[in-house]
């Protein structure tokens, strides 16, 4: 296994070396520019402004002095806010997407578990038919409606909640409800679906004819190999949750990471969309190896290879 997870590890600089020159490719391939904004800027400011951070350089050598920085993990400061390092800006934001993501993840195991295992156990039920339901309903709801909804009733109607902003312990419920209601469907519908396969399997039905209780069956026996198409899904799920929903971020005036890809998107922040993008790469990466390791935790038939 540390064999495993250190040629992974290996693998992930040509990985992030690849986004990281498509990325920066495609940033100045986009139309406009840093400086460019609804106020004319006078062209002696702009072609100081454009030398003072190399943009007056040719590609090839602004694509190597990115590189070097990047190898260090310091890609200079932001065009947008010059008085802040992208260093800072990332690692600021990621504490809050963290939070936001985690509460989520938390959210969505706790709640998307039990009901995909409800929804298994009572197989062709009223009860499995209306979990699987919801569920369904989960997914459909996009985030950018889900959101204005909950502020709509929660804030506006009831006035239980803030409606936005990230200051207390209240003002996290949203945000999270909101990103984490289509994870919860997802991981109900998958924990239902290897729990049913697993509870066909012979082990299980030896479990059963040496008198064990049902539920101890299901919680002990089934649900470990049950969870394995849930624990597949976990990679990509965790790092985007961690990461922070661009549509969550912005309909919540959260804070995080998302707020700041968009940001540095509108005002063309080349250095600033670089490094969330790189962040955000390196977070997958490592979340989906974590799964990966877990994966054969979980199943002794895994091998890694």
């Amino acid at each position: 296994m540390t064999a495993y997870a250190t040629r992974r590890v290996l693998l992930m600089v040509p990985t992030l070396w690849a986004i990281a020159t498509l990325t920066f490719f495609l940033v100045r391939a986009a139309p406009g520019g840093p400086f460019q904004s609804e106020r004319d800027i006078p062209p002696a400011a702009r072609t100081a402004l454009t030398a003072k951070y190399g943009l007056d350089r040719p590609l090839g050598e602004q694509y190597v002095t990115f590189l070097r920085r990047a190898a260090v993990l310091d890609l200079g400061p932001s065009y947008s806010q010059p008085t802040r390092q992208v260093r800072d800006l990332v690692l600021g934001s990621a504490g809050v997407s963290f939070e936001l993501g985690g509460w989520a993840l938390l959210v969505a195991l706790a709640a998307g578990i039990p009901l995909g295992a409800l929804a298994a156990y009572r197989h062709n039920t009223a009860g499995d038919r209306a979990a699987m339901a919801a569920a369904l309903l989960g997914v459909s709801v996009p985030n950018f409606v889900l959101g204005p909804l909950l502020v709509l009733l929660f804030s506006l109607t009831l006035f239980w909640l803030p409606p936005a902003l990230w200051t207390g312990p209240a003002s996290r419920v949203l945000p999270v409800a909101t990103l984490a209601a289509a994870y919860v469907a997802y991981v109900a519908r998958l924990t239902r679906g290897g729990l049913l396969e697993t509870l066909r399997e012979d082990y299980v039905r030896t479990a059963r004819a040496k008198g064990l209780g049902e539920g101890r069956v299901v919680v002990r026996h089934a649900l470990r190999l049950g969870l394995l198409p849930v624990v597949s899904f976990l990679g990509p799920a965790a790092a985007r949750l961690v990461t922070g929903s661009l549509v969550v971020e912005q309909v919540f005036a959260v804070p995080g990471l998302g707020r700041q890809l968009v940001n540095g998107a509108f005002n063309r922040d080349y250095t600033l969309v670089l490094g969330v993008v790189l962040f955000y790469a390196g977070i997958l990466m490592v979340f989906n190896l974590l799964v990966d390791l877990a994966y054969a935790r979980l199943d002794p038939r895994v091998e890694l290879r």
